[in-house]
């Protein structure tokens, strides 16, 4: 790994200087036949295993074209990564939006996926005249992400018919602990219905431990999509989404209380402002059922300062926090890794949020130390 010092002076809403922790870059835009890497992933298997997912764009940096599914695997606890793999190339198609979630039950890996024909850009699929539509698809790997499974589509029990853009993620799944409905696979999702600009988020589950994937609730209300999904500990559902009021410029949130079949109205907290990206959520299990990790550029008016924060009481308030990276940046995913570690996987660069995706190691004392 490579230990980066930053040395940045960022005093804008309390936050401290760019961290001091290990960084690497895991893949760097222009390598390995593809012009732009985008949209980060990141899980660790029951076994230990990392493994790290993105999209390898091969004719430019936009959403449409010719866009592979790609891999690396760490089975070292991050030390290491082996090459890039592609886990899915259907020629000069869209293949892409990642988002793993393990069973804890059996260990399987599935990874929900989205595609569309390369030749369709969103405005044409959205208004109905591509020459196809965004379907959704699923993966599934029972050795740890050695082998996956021909992605097979899941289209129909996942996707109202007027619905035309959709995307699973972009992040992780979860697998629920404290409803009565333990053991449901929950994927955050949105979508946009046909003759409407209007955005939606809504979820996907499993509940037969991935072989069938069902419609589960959309957002009370819109203007919401990318999001990620946590489960509380009295069971409910949290979301927390990617919104579109340019007045508000924070990140939008709906509780569950039926494991994700219906949403509450929308609420929002002052301390998570957002330049209206995507944006990363994970609960820690480790002794603190409480707690959780979030992640975006933390800005209302650009796509950069990557910074990490903890919220010791779901969410309720986030005192902490650190910046990872206070130049360009843009998406991200988080991980536990275990052994008191975490990890932020995030698109960053000098000049552009996309030149790299860098994997951030750190500690919540990191955290503390540089607390706001």
């Amino acid at each position: 790994m490579v230990g980066v010092i930053g040395g940045l002076a960022c005093g804008l809403l309390g936050l401290s200087s760019e961290a001091e922790i290990s960084k690497e870059v895991l893949w760097q835009s222009g390598e390995g036949g593809y012009h732009t890497y985008r949209i980060p992933s990141i899980i660790k298997t029951n076994n230990g295993s990392l493994l790290a997912f993105c999209e390898g764009r091969k004719g430019g940096r936009s959403d449409a074209g010719d866009i592979d599914l790609l891999m690396k695997r760490s089975i070292d606890g991050g030390k290491s990564w082996g090459r890039s793999e592609v886990l899915w190339d259907d020629g000069e198609n869209t293949c892409g939006n990642p988002c793993p979630v393990v069973d804890q039950a059996t260990g399987i890996v599935w990874l929900l996926l989205t595609h569309n024909l390369g030749v369709d850009h969103e405005s044409q699929i959205v208004a109905g005249t591509g020459k196809g539509s965004r379907t959704v698809w699923v993966t599934s790997s029972q050795d740890d992400g050695v082998t996956w499974r021909e992605p097979h589509e899941i289209t129909s029990t996942t996707k109202e018919t007027d619905w035309t853009w959709y995307a699973t993620g972009p992040g992780v799944g979860i697998q629920l602990r404290n409803s009565a409905q333990a053991g449901r696979m929950v994927i955050p999702c949105d979508h946009k219905v046909l003759g409407s600009k209007t955005l939606f988020s809504h979820v996907i589950y499993s509940d037969d431990h991935g072989m069938t994937w069902r419609l589960g609730g959309k957002s009370f209300e819109s203007e919401n999509n990318e999001c990620q999904v946590v489960e509380l500990e009295d069971g409910r559902l949290l979301l927390n989404m990617r919104h579109y009021d340019r007045d508000r410029m924070t990140r939008s949130l709906s509780y569950s209380e039926d494991a994700g079949m219906t949403w509450s109205g929308n609420f929002f907290h002052s301390t998570l402002v957002d330049p209206i990206c995507q944006a990363a959520l994970i609960s820690l299990t480790a002794g603190r059922t409480s707690s959780l990790l979030f992640s975006n550029p933390d800005s209302q008016t650009k796509r950069h300062r990557m910074t990490v924060r903890f919220s010791p009481d779901e969410g309720r308030r986030w005192p902490k926090s650190l910046l990872l990276h206070a130049g360009p940046a843009a998406y991200s995913s988080l991980v536990e890794m275990g052994e008191g570690r975490f990890a932020c996987l995030y698109e960053c660069g000098e000049r552009s949020s996309y030149e790299t995706i860098t994997l951030a190691v750190l500690t919540l004392n990191d955290l503390s130390v540089r607390s706001e």
